[in-house]
């Protein structure tokens, strides 16, 4: 057989020595070895790294199961309190979670029909609007769409390159998806179906109350456990109560405060921006950034100054500082304060498992198990990364590295 010569072959001494430059090296001993690989740290690991595997391939493949139950019980957590309160006035539980249904339906049909006229407006004129503003950004991403031609044009020269030597044309293929229209309603229906979903859950966890809670009372064995879990279920129910109720004020008044400012700056349709505001910015991080984009394009639509246009997005970024280091910190406190990286990498994890719903409940869902975490004492470790360093532990921490 000829020999490769290709510098991509690798270069190999036949005559190499295989035995071990220093005789007295220590000899690999096969037996430990295998008995490293089959004892029992080895295998705790190994069904550790599958467990964890088979967990988020289930949270990835059962989500359009598990998003409405996680939805139903953030929002029983929000509402139960006012079931209660309603208790008092001797109105029974079942009752009061219709009533308190039958209001956030109400809710919701009021805000979509108020709106559907800003949303069919801005769907109609979304193509046109994105034409608009595209031509007058021209001038900014000009250098990267003449980059991106030049591969484009490279790529088509090699490609008629390699069609020429090989004496026929490439087949084209043609992947024709779903039409607009079945996408908008099939995703409308979907998005339905999961509202009813939801609602109908919520009203038997608010009717029934305490209920499962009872229930695992009686089931766990000694006191100490049934302590822990009331204990972790009244704290989970009033902090994320507390949180939900907290930013859902927050953002509808910043929703609100931007909508008077589009209102002056003479945006279309400002009360849409305001529900936009009100509804993404419980998203922490990537809400804010999407809004700031909206605005962008709409803006440039909108005026023909392009510095004019600018100044649209960078009063809302101004709004929302006063609001994220100012308003949210002062009425929120310390309760759900989260370490903000773990805060971003909990926002990166629910959004790459459950997409856009997951960016939703992402602070919930780490706050939860925190909670959790607080009140278990292997994971004791955990919720304390989770958590904030207050200033307490950072004087801690400079005087320890002065005195080293």
């Amino acid at each position: 057989m000829p020999r490769d010569n290709s510098i991509l072959s690798p270069k190999v001494d036949e005559g190499a020595n295989a035995h071990p430059v220093d005789p007295a090296s220590a000899q690999p001993d096969l037996s430990r070895t295998g008995a490293a690989i089959e004892s029992r740290r080895a295998r705790s690991l190994n069904l550790t790294v599958l467990t964890v595997l088979a967990v988020l391939y289930t949270l990835h493949f059962a989500r359009d199961f598990l998003l409405p139950i996680i939805f139903a019980l953030l929002l029983s957590f929000l509402l139960s309190p006012l079931v209660r309160w309603l208790a008092r006035f001797r109105i029974h539980p079942p009752l009061g979670a219709g009533l308190v249904v039958l209001v956030i339906l109400a809710g919701i049909g009021y805000s979509a029909f108020g709106l559907s006229g800003s949303v069919q407006a801005w769907a109609s004129t979304a193509p046109a609007t994105l034409a608009t503003a595209q031509a007058k950004l021209a001038k900014i991403i000009r250098p990267i769409q003449r980059a991106s031609k030049t591969a484009e044009q490279v790529a088509d020269a090699a490609g008629a390159a390699t069609s020429t030597n090989s004496g026929r044309k490439p087949a084209e293929v043609i992947v024709q998806g779903p039409s607009l229209t079945s996408r908008i309603f099939g995703t409308t229906q979907r998005a339905v179906a999961s509202i009813l979903e939801v609602l109908v859950l919520l009203y038997f966890l608010l009717a029934s109350g305490d209920l499962f809670l009872q229930k695992l009372i009686k089931v766990l064995p000694n006191v100490r456990d049934k302590r822990k879990a009331v204990q972790i279920a009244r704290e989970t129910e009033s902090s994320i109560s507390t949180y939900l109720l907290t930013a859902a004020a927050t953002n509808i008044a910043e929703g609100a405060v931007v909508a008077g400012v589009m209102y002056l700056w003479g945006m279309p349709s400002p009360a849409l921006w305001g529900a936009l505001v009100a509804v993404l910015e419980f998203i922490p991080y990537l809400g804010a950034l999407a809004i700031v984009v909206l605005l962008g394009i709409a803006a440039l639509t909108t005026f023909d100054n392009v510095g004019h246009a600018l100044l649209v997005p960078a009063s809302f970024l101004l709004v929302n500082l006063i609001q994220s280091n100012v308003v949210s910190p002062l009425l929120l406190g310390k309760r759900l304060a989260l370490n903000p990286v773990a805060l971003f990498i909990g926002l990166a994890f629910w959004f790459w498992i459950w997409g856009i719903a997951g960016a939703f409940i992402a602070v919930p869902l780490l706050a939860t198990f925190k909670i959790f975490c607080d009140h278990i004492e292997s994971l004791a470790s955990v919720g304390e990364f989770l958590g904030q360093r207050d200033e307490h532990e950072r004087r801690a921490t400079v005087r320890a590295a002065q005195t080293v």
